[in-house]
């Protein structure tokens, strides 16, 4: 998986965790990187469009079009020691309750994540706004 697709899924699914608090597999996504990753264009701010991507087929390894906690771990993996796994973090956007993401679940959690990081409401995010995603104070 890229890393623009990790970052993304990264901040919708365990957003303002501590990057320190990151293990090494897979290697942590640094909002550098992760910024550099989404902004395709260039111009120094990703936009919602940038931002929005086909993160969910990827992940969806067994192609039943849900995500399960397996799926997410695997590209992902335990953020910190004693940090959430993937089957907690999974509750914070799945709305019917049934332990796995389907895709509009997944969309409405990343534009959700969108609209709290873009604080000055300009429809983009600039690199404070995008470190501050991660936890990361920058002004």
């Amino acid at each position: 998986m890229s890393l623009a697709r990790r970052t993304v899924l990264l901040l919708v699914l365990a957003p303002a965790l501590p990057l320190a608090a990151q293990e090494a597999s897979p290697p942590p996504v640094t909002p550098a990187a992760g910024f550099t990753a989404l902004d395709a264009n260039g111009d120094g701010v990703v936009s919602r469009y940038e931002y929005d991507g086909d993160v969910f087929s990827v992940l969806d390894a067994d192609g039943d079009q849900r995500l399960s906690a397996a799926e997410l771990d695997a590209v992902l993996g335990r953020l910190a020691k004693d940090g959430p796994s993937a089957s907690e973090r999974i509750v914070v956007a799945d709305l019917d309750r049934d332990g796995k993401l389907d895709e509009n679940e997944l969309r409405d959690a990343a534009e959700m994540r969108f609209t709290s990081m873009d604080r000055d409401g300009d429809g983009n995010l600039d690199e404070a706004e995008f470190a501050n995603g991660f936890g990361v104070r920058v002004r």
